[in-house]
């Protein structure tokens, strides 16, 4: 596959000012443009679901807390899935200008993770200048579900997964952000030998800036696995909703069609579809702290 990094282009440029000074000789004077970095491309270090290509600045530690309830097809007995409620609760810190790092614990299949986002490129204009930013993602799971079958012989790693992510977004202009997210996910077990324990998907995702505090987003995820392979039937997961920026808080609503919150769960193993009603309501709320300002 084709990276989409395009090659840095610098340029500059010299303005000759002539002036007379008060001996009377003339002076040239140059002046170089500066590098100007975008910022703000998506609001969040979350599109929806899948990651952003944002990150913390060092110093910042956000608490998130992401809901996903039952599906509204379940009807009025479950209050169209209000009733039921998967959730997930992270830490995630920012350690330098190009790095952050974040652990979790989710109640889908009762998960710990932990994941490390680091930028390799930054999308900027002036005297360098970059189309695009691009970032890397690298994390790890472990269920902690009881085992099926405890007679038998049960490994540790078994219970891990692992995921790789380039993540490839563009600024154009103050209302459209759009990225392109190419997807590795390996699980160490798997339900039967149907199932592949390596997963490669792409996704896309964009967002729309409606109001200064509210934008429109959505984030779908194809994945390039035959399908009719695998023992459960699974579909690519589709989220569309809005971000709503309060300041330090930052609110998404949304609705979807997976139950996971992790890339090892909504990559390769969303059973819900949208076209038979099984949408999910979703909210993530992101809630920053400054712990020290950089140096």
């Amino acid at each position: 596959m084709k990276h989409l990094l395009l090659p840095v282009v610098f340029i500059m440029f010299t303005a000759g000012l002539f002036a007379q000074d008060d001996t009377g000789n003339t002076r040239n004077n140059s002046r170089k443009k500066d590098i100007e970095f975008t910022t703000e491309t998506f609001e969040s270090t979350r599109i929806l679901n899948g990651h952003s290509i944002e990150r913390l600045d060092p110093g910042q530690l956000d608490f998130r807390i992401s809901h996903r309830f039952g599906t509204l097809n379940s009807g009025a007995y479950n209050f169209f899935g209000l009733d039921q409620s998967n959730i997930h609760l992270s830490l995630e810190y920012g350690i330098t200008k190009w790095l952050m790092a974040g652990v979790g614990r989710g109640n889908y299949e009762k998960t710990f993770d932990g994941f490390t986002k680091f930028s390799v490129l930054r999308q900027s204009k002036g005297a360098r200048v970059m189309p695009v930013s691009v970032s890397v993602v690298t994390s790890a799971a472990m269920s902690t579900l009881k085992w099926t079958d405890p007679s038998r012989t049960n490994y540790f790693s078994s219970r891990l997964s692992y995921v790789g992510q380039l993540l490839i977004a563009r600024k154009f202009g103050d209302f459209l952000s759009l990225q392109v997210t190419p997807s590795y996910v390996h699980r160490n077990l798997v339900a039967t030998e149907l199932d592949p324990n390596d997963l490669y998907s792409i996704g896309v995702g964009g967002r729309i800036k409606l109001t200064s505090m509210i934008s429109l987003n959505a984030e779908y995820y194809y994945l390039l696995n035959p399908t009719k392979y695998m023992s459960q039937k699974v579909y690519n997961p589709l989220s569309i909703g809005v971000d709503i920026y309060t300041g330090g808080h930052t609110f998404q609503l949304f609705f979807t069609n997976s139950q996971a919150m992790i890339e090892k769960g909504f990559i390769g193993e969303t059973t819900g579809s949208w076209a038979k009603g099984d949408i999910r309501f979703g909210f993530n709320i992101s809630r920053i702290f400054i712990l020290h300002y950089p140096k």
